[in-house]
């Protein structure tokens, strides 16, 4: 018996090996349907999926064996993947000076054995797809393009496991990271609260202590201190609430169409120069309540603060969809600049214009109605015309 070479590159190939992180891993329904399709086409009762590892042949998938691995300097495999041909075959190892003696020839009648190697994009040879039978013999043309076709196949299923591991990476370090930020948001959040809440009560205590000797300037300072301070306070609630934003999964119940949208309207400040209209039919559906309010009062709260027309309309619209339940929310407000549509949804993005109180937005809201939108399976649109007003389309999953 002749063992199989060591490869030139067998440091290089092992990494590359180990990369796809396939060694000891549980059998998989993709490489066992391939073995079990080349056993057939070539006719032979045993087909491998092998890993060429440094001291043992690992199998992936076994088709006609029990056995897991075996060592690699009595392996067939060992040999194959040093060959510079596409199929390495091998008709009666009892007449092959590299095998004889061999004990897989007593103990598992290996006869006949014909593998490809399996060659990653980088050149190294991974492992084979192999047959074996118990007698001498040969493949005919198909059957030997049939198993360097499959075994093409396999490569490729071995990059998509890399792709597979790369994406899985990249989410858990996205998910690390991004409980790290709301940890942040919380603490520095938490630890600007108090002080923020210091100066307020200040500011309100120097107003009540005010006298003839403040100049008007004086007074003008402290009502942007004032006003400073409870944007900034506002901004600081708006970045709690995002990050908690699904930190508690509700369940789906049966609500009222109108009945929700009056809801809705009863939580909103609705001034005598407000106008809305809703459907007069009252369908029954299920939905997570409170994340559809929370979504709907943003919007309606937004349509009613960027409008600054002397008679405000609200247009709220339903649609039942074959998957999706469709909500619609209209106003003939001031409507959303062409070059800030793509934006608006996204965290911290503001039109730079102030609302009808004069307030500047935070770049929050819109953020977190797009977000609550997404985990309800649904996506969120938006017709914009300075003449008619705005239009946002949401929809949630049945």
């Amino acid at each position: 018996m002749i063992p199989p070479k060591i490869p030139k590159n067998e440091s290089e190939r092992l990494v590359a090996l180990r990369s796809y992180q396939l060694l000891d891993t549980l059998p998989e329904e993709s490489y066992d349907n391939i073995t079990a399709l080349v056993a057939y086409i070539c006719e032979a009762p045993i087909s491998l999926i092998t890993l060429v590892d440094q001291d043992r042949n690992y199998l992936k998938s076994r088709h006609g064996v029990d056995v897991q691995e075996a060592p690699r300097e009595t392996s067939f495999c060992g040999h194959a993947i040093n060959t510079e041909d596409d199929i390495f075959i091998v008709e009666d190892a009892r007449k092959d000076p590299r095998f004889q003696g061999n004990p897989n020839i007593e103990v598992f009648r290996t006869i006949f054995y014909a593998g490809v190697p399996l060659i990653n994009p980088q050149g190294f040879a991974l492992g084979t797809l192999c047959v074996y039978d118990h007698q001498p013999r040969q493949l005919d043309d198909n059957q030997k393009e049939a198993l360097k076709t499959l075994a093409k196949q396999v490569v490729q299923l071995f990059e998509q496991q890399v792709q597979n591991n790369r994406l899985k990476k990249l989410q858990e370090r996205l998910t690390e990271k991004n409980t790290a930020l709301r940890k942040f948001a919380r603490v520095v959040s938490h630890d600007l609260k108090s002080p923020l809440s210091n100066i307020r009560q200040l500011v309100e205590l120097l107003e009540e202590e005010r006298d003839e000797t403040w100049s008007d300037s004086t007074g003008e300072y402290l009502r942007y201190i004032q006003q400073s301070s409870n944007t900034l306070a506002k901004y600081i609630d708006g970045l709690l609430h995002y990050y908690d934003v699904g930190d508690t999964e509700t369940k789906k119940e049966a609500v009222f169409i109108r009945d929700l949208f009056e809801e809705v309207c009863d939580l909103v400040v609705i001034d005598d120069d407000v106008e809305v209209r809703m459907p007069d039919e009252n369908p029954q559906i299920q939905i997570r309540r409170s994340v559809v309010i929370q979504i709907l009062l943003n919007l309606i709260t937004n349509s009613l603060k960027y409008n600054s027309k002397p008679r405000r309309q609200i247009n709220l619209q339903f649609e039942e969809l074959d998957t999706h339940y469709q909500f619609m929310v209209g106003d003939n407000g001031d409507g959303i600049a062409e070059e800030n549509k793509d934006s608006i949804f996204r965290l911290f993005v503001t039109q730079n214009t102030k609302d009808r109180h004069g307030d500047q937005g935070t770049g929050i809201g819109l953020a977190l109605v797009k977000k609550l939108v997404d985990q309800q399976e649904g996506i969120i649109q938006l017709r914009s015309d300075s003449e008619e007003g705005t239009t946002f389309t949401f929809t949630v999953a049945k």
